[in-house]
């Protein structure tokens, strides 16, 4: 069974790990120093929460951070799920425990990005619930942005 737990100094490296693992298999070889905020995670978001996903060995197999942008908008950022672990329910896992921790913080709105060519990502969180707001051309192509929308009532469409 998989559990959900927060960041924190002992499991750093290994999250650490997943993400840039995660993004060389997207990019290929990563270069580390382009992700400066992956060096002390526990610093750079602070003012949000990063969750962190183990199997029954203890071995981190997922993770995402949600930060508050503003007073009605949070966004979901690093979002990774190890290669052996995807399709079990991990990133849905993930994913729902920042969105329950936005729901805390009483705010309105969760917004995330992701690269257009990342294709079972965009289907990931549309089949979520999440909308896609505007498509934008970053330093490395274009990327696709999402919304999804808290202040709607239980039963009422996406």
């Amino acid at each position: 069974m998989t559990e959900i737990g927060d960041l924190d100094a002992e499991c750093h490296a290994e999250v650490r790990g997943l993400i840039l693992s995660g993004l060389a298999e997207h990019w290929g070889p990563v270069d580390p120093g382009l992700n400066p905020d992956l060096d002390d995670m526990l610093v750079t978001y602070a003012s949000g929460r990063t969750v962190v996903a183990r199997d029954d060995d203890g071995h981190v197999v997922g993770t995402g951070t949600v930060v508050p942008r503003s007073a009605t908008v949070a966004e979901v950022l690093r979002m990774s799920v190890h290669a052996d672990s995807r399709r079990g329910g991990i990133g849905s896992l993930v994913l729902t425990e920042l969105i329950e921790t936005v729901r805390r913080w009483n705010l309105e709105t969760v917004v995330l990005e992701t690269s257009s060519a990342w294709t079972e990502a965009i289907s990931f969180y549309r089949d979520f619930g999440f909308r896609i707001t505007h498509l934008e051309e970053g330093e490395f192509g274009s990327d696709t942005w999402f919304a999804l929308d808290l202040s709607r009532r239980d039963g009422e469409p996406l």
